[in-house]
């Protein structure tokens, strides 16, 4: 893979200092303009107030770029067309010269390429509802079993399966902590009432476990609740999932399109508090894989 590494955060890995990789999907089809962009900065900024050097990851001009400038940050948020790149599109994208917005999945296999051990996001993917007939499970998880990064996000995305999502993290030996929390979050909602399988209450105490798992060579999970005022209500949400998977299903919308139309109604029904919550836990994500990553590189 050709990797365009920006001067600083190449000059941060090579000394050994603490570097958080950001994803780009979230720049390109995760938040509205300009909304994308300026949240885009603020998570940098967030990283770089921590004591870090952030490194946002997208795919441009025929390479895998770790560290995009503001000159990028700027085309993947304001473009139309721009590739939502996973694991699978990485090769393709790269020998097209195209605009890529990396997934979870895309980040960590290019962070660990870079050298980089921590990564910050929103919610990962997971198993899909109905997965037992449509086998729709996100490569975000087997990403993480096979690369060594930590990624600290709100858990994953009320709109899966989340008993199942958990089970195949524990089958593909991905451990799963619970940051100040036994409850495993679901993005916008603190707790989704199934348990974390492990705890950890400050940074190095996370910190220690995740070192043990990057030194096996895979990859694990730091689980961050989203701040309380800033959340959603359990219920209140799951009755609006309900709501527009049913809506889905008349409409036929499946496949990678579900998601994004199921995170859209619950943004419409909750009057815009999804967007305000999303950038509140990205933010504060940012911050604690700030925190990790300091503590590894101590």
């Amino acid at each position: 893979m050709k990797l365009e590494v920006e001067p600083a955060v190449a000059a941060a890995i090579a000394a050994k200092r603490a570097v958080v990789a950001l994803e780009s999907t979230v720049i390109a089809h995760g938040l509205p303009r300009p909304l994308n962009l300026e949240t885009a900065i603020a998570l940098e900024d967030e990283v770089r107030a921590g004591g870090a050097t952030p490194a946002t990851i997208a795919v441009a001009s025929g390479n895998a770029v770790v560290g995009a400038d503001r000159a990028l940050l700027s085309r993947l948020a304001n473009e139309e067309g721009v590739v939502k790149v996973s694991t699978r599109d990485v090769a393709p994208v790269i020998a097209g010269g195209g605009l890529g917005a990396t997934t979870v999945a895309a980040t960590v296999e290019i962070a660990a390429q870079a050298g980089i051990s921590v990564m910050a996001t929103g919610g990962i993917g997971g198993v899909h509802r109905g997965a037992e007939r449509s086998l729709d499970e996100s490569a975000d998880l087997l990403a993480i079993a096979r690369h060594p990064v930590c990624v600290v996000c709100a858990g994953a995305k009320l709109v899966l399966d989340l008993a199942l999502t958990l089970e195949r993290l524990e089958t593909l030996g991905i451990p799963v902590i619970g940051f100040g929390t036994d409850d495993f979050p679901a993005f916008y909602v603190r707790a989704s009432g199934l348990r974390a399988p492990h705890r950890a209450d400050t940074a190095l105490a996370a910190a220690r476990i995740v070192r043990e798992q990057l030194a096996r060579g895979a990859g694990i999970v730091v689980a961050v609740p989203i701040a309380q005022a800033d959340a959603i209500d359990r219920h209140e949400a799951e009755a609006e999932v309900d709501r527009a998977i049913a809506a889905a299903e008349r409409e036929g919308i499946r496949g990678a399109a579900l998601t994004p139309y199921l995170l859209g109604a619950l943004g419409a029904a909750t009057s815009g508090k999804s967007l305000r919550a999303n950038v509140s836990l990205l933010r504060q994500n940012a911050r604690i894989a700030t925190q990790i990553a300091l503590a590894l590189a101590a």
